[in-house]
């Protein structure tokens, strides 16, 4: 089971990091205005939360075989079919769910930047 949680938590963390790169250049285009630039990051950040949140939902009926962790799973690490889809399943809804609860302080964050930038006409 340690192994599951390790490479779901590497799975879902190179997502994140594919949309926080998306993210980070959107913020860079926009740096011109610093208030702009973190609302949209903290709006986009937002979005990604809310993603993982459904995909979090989704990992409870989705297949074990067609997941991504299920394929980078060596073979005698997995468990036996009865038992694979509540493993599976339960493991990447925690994972999503981590990941969701990180991005979405994240997006606090950037919206709080935000409002400070705003309060003090910057």
């Amino acid at each position: 089971m340690q192994e599951m949680r390790r490479i779901a938590f590497e799975t879902v963390q190179r997502a994140c990091l594919f949309g926080s790169l998306a993210i980070f250049c959107t913020m860079v285009g926009m740096s011109f205005e610093p208030r702009l630039a973190f609302q949209a990051g903290g709006t986009l950040t937002a979005m990604m939360a809310g993603v993982l949140i459904y995909k979090a939902r989704e990992a409870r009926t989705k297949p074990y075989r067609k997941t991504e962790m299920w394929l980078y799973l060596p073979e005698k690490l997995r468990p036996p079919a009865d038992h694979a889809q509540w493993a599976s399943s339960t493991v990447l809804r925690e994972t999503y769910l981590t990941f969701a609860m990180w991005t979405s302080a994240i997006s606090i964050t950037m919206w709080v930047v935000a409002l400070v930038f705003g309060l003090f006409g910057i």
